[in-house]
């Protein structure tokens, strides 16, 4: 797949679940729904976000760093989008069930800079000569 194919399949899914959480938003009310109701709503949500995250990722490195493989910056991007995807979703579900508070957002923002760390530190490790 060329980075072009990439970047509009991207693009046109992250369209796609930004539509399917406005049908939602409109069509679903909360007090009557179940489960399955709240589920499309964060699963909508968490896509939309993360593609979007990603794009603009994408777009923002590729403008300070042309000089660089453009693939390194997808993998980078997309990592990136959904860790913080992942963040927003976490507090907003934390939110909505009234278990959000201040030491919950930071360990929250603390594990996933720690997951990032772990990503970035296992990628720059050398070959061990054992």
């Amino acid at each position: 797949m060329t980075l072009r194919q990439y970047l509009l399949w991207m693009g046109l899914g992250t369209c796609i679940a930004w539509g399917a959480f406005a049908l939602v938003i409109n069509y679903l009310n909360p007090n009557v729904v179940g489960p399955a109701g709240f589920l499309f709503f964060y699963v909508a949500l968490f896509l939309g976000i993360s593609g979007t995250l990603t794009l603009l990722g994408f777009a923002w490195r590729y403008l300070r760093h042309r000089e660089e493989v453009l693939f390194r910056h997808v993998s980078i991007s997309f990592r990136q989008g959904v860790i913080l995807a992942l963040l927003v979703v976490g507090t907003l579900f934390l939110q909505a069930n009234r278990l959000l508070t201040w030491w919950n957002l930071g360990l929250l923002i603390i594990g996933f800079t720690l997951l990032e760390f772990f990503y970035l530190t296992a990628r720059h490790q050398p070959p061990s000569d054992i």
